[in-house]
C-alpha cells in the first residue's frame, strides 16, 4: 500500500496564494540606472513641495529640464533644489516656502541643471528619520 507522503512542514498555507512577489526598489523608482543616484536633503526651501531635511531624492540626470520640474541646481559652488519655471524670456528657481525669495538665473554664466528630482523617500518613523539622518554624515 502508498502511504502519501507530505512536506516535512505539514500543508500548505492558504495564505499563501496571497503571497506577494519582492518588491525591488531599485525597479520601481529608477528609469536610468546610470545616471540616477540618491541625494540626502539639508535645510527646509522645499518642504511645501513634500521634500524635508533627512529625505533622500532620487535623481536622474538623463531627463530634460521642463518648467515646473523640481530640479537639482548648480549655482557657483552652491547645490541646491527648487522648481524651475522657464519663461519665454527668463529662468527663475523657486523654493516652496515662503521665507526664500525667486532666484533669477536667467543670465547667470555659474547656473546649471545637474538633475532631475524623480522621487523623494521621506521616513516617518522616528526611528528612520535618525537613520536617514545618519548616512548623510
Amino acid at each position: 500500500m502508498d502511504v502519501p507522503q507530505y512536506p516535512p512542514t505539514g500543508f500548505p498555507s492558504p495564505a499563501e496564494e496571497w503571497v506577494e512577489p519582492s518588491l525591488n526598489v531599485h525597479d520601481l523608482l529608477i528609469v536610468h540606472p546610470t545616471t540616477t543616484f540618491f541625494m540626502h536633503v539639508n535645510g527646509d526651501a522645499m518642504v511645501g513641495a513634500g521634500i524635508h531635511a533627512g529625505d533622500i531624492v532620487v535623481v536622474d540626470r538623463a531627463l530634460e529640464p521642463a518648467d515646473q520640474r523640481v530640479i537639482v541646481a548648480i549655482l557657483g559652488e552652491t547645490c541646491t533644489i527648487k522648481r524651475l519655471e522657464m519663461l519665454p524670456d527668463s529662468i527663475v528657481l523657486h523654493a516652496a516656502h515662503p521665507a526664500y525669495r525667486p532666484i533669477d538665473v536667467t543670465n547667470r554664466l555659474d547656473f546649471h541643471v545637474w538633475g532631475i528630482v524623480t522621487c523623494v523617500i521621506h521616513p516617518l518613523l522616528p526611528a528612520l528619520q535618525e537613520r536617514f539622518r545618519g548616512q548623510g554624515s
